[in-house]
């Protein structure tokens, strides 16, 4: 249940098919350990199981964030594997003050119904997009 109701949360969950280059995550001093096992899109992608709703049930808005009126958007990429669990999450963009660490966590606790491609469960990477509103 959502406890602060002065937090607004929209989550997108795209469909990208856009490979982050090991250049450009290398440089922004992220690492992806097998991201080359998941693919960047499949037949039926990766959807939270719940909705939306199921995610918005486990992030809170930090204190910090809302002292300091931090308000904005946590690009992620979200390793699912096939079994629905998410494997990795990584902060593509963030914007600080506890935001980061609280999209991450949200979507840790999340289960999504696993990706498939040619009638089999894969493993698929996704971006996710969690807005901070005050």
């Amino acid at each position: 249940m959502i406890k602060n109701m002065e937090l607004t949360i929209i989550i997108f969950l795209s469909i990208l098919a856009v490979q982050v280059s090991a250049n450009s995550v290398t440089s922004n001093n992220y690492f992806f350990s097998s991201m080359d096992d998941y693919l960047v899109s499949a037949e039926v992608m990766p959807e939270p199981v719940g909705g939306i709703t199921a995610i918005y049930k486990n992030i809170s808005y930090p204190s910090a964030a809302k002292a300091a009126h931090t308000q904005g958007k946590v690009f992620l990429m979200v390793m699912v594997n096939e079994n629905g669990s998410v494997d990795e999450v990584k902060v593509i963009k963030g914007i600080g003050n506890g935001c980061d660490e609280a999209a991450m966590d949200g979507v840790k606790k999340a289960k999504f119904t696993p990706g498939k491609s040619k009638g089999a469960t894969v493993k698929v990477k996704l971006a996710l997009a969690i807005e901070f509103k005050l």
